[in-house]
C-alpha cells in the first residue's frame, strides 16, 4: 500500500488530534503518502485533499478537537455520494483509508470497503459507545472534565444545602454518568442501562437527608430524560430545593488527558499496521490493554455493555 487517506466524522472528541499525528507519521514512517480529508466524508466526496507531511502534525498531540474538523453527510449517505468518494480515491491513487469517529463514521467506512476500498476505523467518540471496545478515544478527558464540574458544584451545593441535577453527555449510553458520578461521590447516577425506579430515588435522599445529609448529587444521563425534569419531579416529591446543571458541549472539548492521548496513538499506529497487512473492514480498538481488531459488521451487531459491577458498588457507597 503506497497511498492513504485520514478522516474524521462525526462529533469530535479529545484525542482525534494525537490519532491523526499517529496515523500520519506511522504511515510515513513506513514510506507511504498520506492525505486528510476535511471535514469528513463531505470533504472526501469532493476533493477537499491535503497531502500529510511530518510537520503538518506537529504540535497538536495536546489539542482539543480535530484539526481535520468533522461534519456529517448526508450526501455521502446515497449510493451516488459513496460512488463520488471512490472517485476521488481512484483519481489520487488512494488505496486505503482510516476513520476516526463512531458507529455511524464506521457504517460509511463499511460502505467504502463493499465497494473495494481498504478501511479501517478507530475509536473516536467520548460516549464509549462501541461494541469491541473497552474505551473510545476521548472517554477518558470527558469523564474528568465531568468530574471536574461535580467537584465545583458540590462546594456550592454544600454551601447552600441544596440538591443538585447534573446532566451528562452519552446519547444512550450511560459511562460517562457512571464513571464521573462513582470518582466524584454522586448519592444517584440515574443512566439508560439501569432503570431504577423513581420512589427508590426519592427513598435514598430522604434517607440521607433523616441521617443528616444536607446536600445530594444526582447524575442523569442524556439517555435517560432531561436533568430539569428530574429536578421538578424530586423538589415536588421531597421538597428539597434543586438545581440543574447540563453540561452541554463542554465535555468535547479540552486537551486530552494522557491515557486518551496514549490510546489514541496506539490505535492509530496499529490502524496503519493493518492496513499493511492488507486488513480492511475492521475496525481497531483495546480490550484488557491488548490492541484488537473487530469486524465492522460484527461491531455493528454486537452491544456495548456498562460494568454491573460498578454501578452496584456506587448505589453501595452513597448509602
Amino acid at each position: 500500500m503506497k497511498r492513504i487517506v485520514v478522516l474524521t466524522s462525526g462529533g469530535d472528541a479529545p484525542g482525534m488530534n494525537p490519532a491523526i499525528r499517529a496515523v500520519v507519521r506511522s504511515a510515513i514512517y513506513h514510506g507511504m503518502e498520506v492525505y486528510g480529508a476535511y471535514h469528513g466524508y463531505h470533504g472526501l466526496m469532493n476533493g477537499d485533499l491535503l497531502r500529510m507531511d511530518l510537520g503538518s502534525v506537529g504540535d497538536i498531540i495536546h489539542r482539543g478537537g480535530t484539526m481535520l474538523y468533522s461534519a456529517r453527510s448526508e450526501e455521502f449517505k446515497t449510493a451516488a455520494g459513496r460512488e463520488r468518494a471512490m472517485e476521488v480515491c481512484h483519481q489520487h491513487g488512494i488505496e486505503g483509508l482510516v476513520v476516526i469517529g463512531g458507529d455511524g463514521s464506521f457504517r460509511g467506512a463499511h460502505a467504502l470497503a463493499e465497494l473495494g476500498l481498504h478501511t479501517v476505523g478507530i475509536p473516536g467518540t467520548i460516549d464509549n459507545d462501541i461494541a469491541g471496545t473497552d474505551f473510545t478515544i476521548g472517554f477518558h478527558t470527558a469523564v474528568n472534565t465531568v468530574l471536574d464540574a461535580i467537584d465545583k458544584i458540590r462546594d456550592t451545593a454544600t454551601s447552600h444545602e441544596r440538591t443538585y441535577v447534573i446532566e451528562t453527555m452519552g446519547r444512550n449510553a450511560g459511562d460517562i454518568a457512571l464513571w464521573a458520578g462513582l470518582a466524584g461521590g454522586a448519592e444517584t447516577i440515574i443512566i439508560p442501562e439501569k432503570q431504577e425506579p423513581f420512589e427508590q430515588i426519592i427513598e435514598r435522599l430522604l434517607h440521607g437527608h433523616k441521617r443528616g445529609k444536607k446536600h445530594s448529587i444526582i447524575i442523569v444521563a442524556e439517555g435517560v430524560g432531561k436533568g430539569d425534569d428530574f429536578a421538578k419531579r424530586i423538589q415536588e416529591e421531597t421538597g428539597f430545593e434543586t438545581r440543574v446543571t447540563v453540561l452541554g458541549y463542554i465535555q468535547r472539548g479540552g486537551s486530552p488527558t494522557a491515557y486518551d492521548r496514549v490510546l489514541a496513538s496506539r490505535l492509530g499506529g496499529y490502524a496503519v499496521q493493518l492496513l499493511m497487512e492488507g486488513k480492511s473492514d475492521v475496525m481497531v480498538g483495546i480490550q484488557q490493554n491488548q490492541l484488537m481488531v473487530t469486524p465492522f459488521l460484527q461491531s455493528f451487531e454486537d452491544v456495548h455493555q456498562i460494568d454491573d459491577s460498578m454501578y452496584e458498588l456506587a448505589k453501595i457507597l452513597s448509602i
